[in-house]
């Protein structure tokens, strides 16, 4: 039988894999699973109890990494062809 986990430790959950699976920072992990909730990331799982569980956390964990992951690498793009266009445009 899967253990359901409440909301609040499911969070809890998501955010101690960050910190364990990729050395996170505890405020960094903290940082990227509060943006989710404030996109609404979670609220499927709030509404959801079945979804609650540890191999979820562990899917959401590495969900919410690679996202964050793909926001990093296409700032980066953006700033170095940003870079050799010769900056942002003055008006």
């Amino acid at each position: 039988m899967t253990t359901t986990l409440t909301y609040e430790a499911f969070l809890d959950e998501v955010t101690t894999l960050l910190t364990e699976m990729y050395d996170m920072a505890d405020d960094a992990a903290i940082k990227l699973v509060m943006q989710a909730q404030d996109a609404e990331y979670f609220v499927i799982h709030d509404d959801k109890p079945e979804l609650r569980t540890l191999e979820q956390a562990k899917q959401e964990a590495v969900a919410l990494y690679k996202a964050r992951q793909n926001r990093v690498e296409t700032q980066q793009k953006q700033q170095r062809a940003q870079h050799q266009r010769g900056g942002p445009k003055k008006r």
